[in-house]
């Protein structure tokens, strides 16, 4: 059984690494600086860890790399870190808590 511990540090980071991307997707269509609310909301919250990666994000990255390139790290975390500390060899993609969870409620959804 997983600790509850890591369920939470689980969904904390698979929420970042999400909204990270999101942002990207985003990008795509609307610029940073642009009024849409959900936009705004996407730069608002994932600015701060952006800025926190700023130290090891290469220079030539822009627009819509940079958060992907942040998200990258989360997803690193939680697929070799996380099994690692909690002594797992492999988990697999749908062994992720907050992904998991998320397929069962879908799979519940339309079945």
């Amino acid at each position: 059984m997983i600790p509850a511990w890591a369920i939470v540090l689980d969904y904390i980071m698979g929420a970042i690494m999400w909204t990270l991307i999101g942002r990207a997707a985003m990008n795509i269509f609307q610029r940073e600086d642009s009024d849409f609310f959900f936009m705004k909301v996407f730069v608002k919250y994932t600015d701060p860890i952006i800025r926190l990666f700023k130290f090891i994000t290469p220079s030539f990255l822009f627009g819509i790399f940079i958060p992907l390139y942040v998200a990258w790290f989360f997803y690193l975390f939680r697929f070799y870190v996380m099994p690692y500390v909690l002594g797992y060899d492999v988990w697999g993609m749908l062994s992720f808590p907050l992904e998991s969870d998320l397929s069962k409620q879908l799979y519940q959804f339309f079945k």
